[in-house]
């Protein structure tokens, strides 16, 4: 099994951190407050410098190739049909649908894809397209209707504006079109500040562990696994249907994008449902079960389409 050993040590750091975050919560280190506090600088701090880094150094049209095709449509088709679940099966308010959607369908693809895909693969290019389409199309769409709910009657015009993750990533965006770059001060100051978003993401879903709502405020286990299937199963299941049947793509294509499309729900959609209290604990319990599966699917699928 000469893939299990790489895979667990891509996932050793994300569960190193999530127990240190757990211990902090249990012992009342940080205080009362330090699950927000912390989620706060995530998301209004350290997330926007390193979007703003990570979108600024990638060419846009990065995504516009017959393998983005397919993770695209995985990715569709999974948060489709997450958003379909949430409303006919568990009556899901919007803000919480978009959660549950996004749980479905929203990979980790940085602080695991990259790993994961240089044990396994030997390469991390498709990181890029994959981060691109993330940040730039799909998370607009799940804050602009998180945002929709919070702000009553605000025009989503000014949503960038007032979104530090939207307007980090409006601002990535041009200077990625126009070519300019940020001086070297500022440049290290924004790695510094975006290399704290991962680990305090992590503790804070640690924190979140012990910081258990009451039974009536936890989403249904049938919920919960039902977005992890879609997370782990159905979504590489899907970019493997079009990546295959329908677009030939070549063995190494194919296997790069199943893998992507099987990696678990990303952290980020915890700290979004934590800022905006929505589907809090569908996006945690989302995030650690999907992360427990993924082990086991990546590996499956590592072993099926890799070279012999």
């Amino acid at each position: 099994m000469p893939a299990l050993h790489p895979l667990l040590s891509a996932f050793a750091p994300i569960w190193a951190l999530t127990g240190v975050g757990y211990v902090v919560g249990r012992t009342g280190l940080l205080g009362p407050q330090a699950e927000t506090v912390l989620n706060r600088f995530v998301f209004h701090v350290a997330m926007p410098a390193a979007l703003f880094l990570m979108i600024a150094r990638t060419p846009l049209d990065r995504f516009a190739n017959a393998s983005m095709l397919a993770f695209t449509a995985g990715t569709v088709v999974t948060i489709g049909l997450g958003l379909l679940v949430g409303r006919l099966l568990f009556h899901r308010k919007p803000g919480e649908l978009a959660v549950g959607a996004m749980a479905s369908g929203y990979v980790n693809s940085a602080n695991l894809g990259i790993p994961v895909t240089m044990q396994v693969l030997g390469d991390a290019s498709f990181v890029a397209p994959v981060v691109l389409f993330q940040i730039l199309v799909v998370t607009p769409a799940v804050l602009a209707v998180l945002d929709g709910g919070a702000a009553g009657r605000r025009a989503l015009l000014t949503l960038p504006v007032r979104n530090p993750i939207l307007l980090a990533t409006a601002l990535g965006a041009l200077a990625s079109a126009t070519g300019v770059h940020l001086p070297a001060e500022l440049n290290r100051s924004c790695e510094l500040l975006g290399g704290a978003g991962v680990p305090t993401a992590l503790i804070t879903l640690g924190i979140s562990l012990h910081n258990r709502p009451p039974a009536e405020g936890r989403p249904r286990r049938t919920e919960v696994g039902l977005t992890v299937a879609l997370k782990t199963l159905v979504q590489p299941l899907v970019a493997l249907a079009v990546a295959g049947p329908l677009l030939h793509l070549p063995a190494h294509q194919l296997l790069t994008v199943v893998l992507f499309s099987a990696l678990p729900t990303a952290q980020n959609v915890y700290t979004y449902a934590r800022e905006y209290r929505q589907g809090i604990a569908l996006a945690r319990d989302a995030v650690l079960w999907s992360t427990l599966v993924s082990m086991a699917t990546l590996s499956v699928i590592s072993w099926t389409l890799g070279p012999a």
